[in-house]
């Protein structure tokens, strides 16, 4: 199985927005698929937190 491009999976997430969404929406729609990516990946490399950890860091 091929794993998409990051062109694709753009292009994909555009053509799934709502005929009336707007620019503001498909920029937001991108930064979360973004942001989603970039965590899986440090997830992937070992870069996490405990969860306490974070609850700590959230909390003060």
């Amino acid at each position: 199985m091929n794993t998409p491009t990051s062109k694709q999976k753009i292009l994909q997430a555009v053509e799934l927005l709502p005929d009336n969404a707007t620019l503001e929406d498909a920029i937001e729609r991108l930064c979360f698929l973004a942001k989603v990516e970039e965590g899986l990946r440090q997830s992937t490399a070992g870069e996490t937190v405990p969860h306490h950890d974070a609850v700590r860091q959230i909390l003060g």
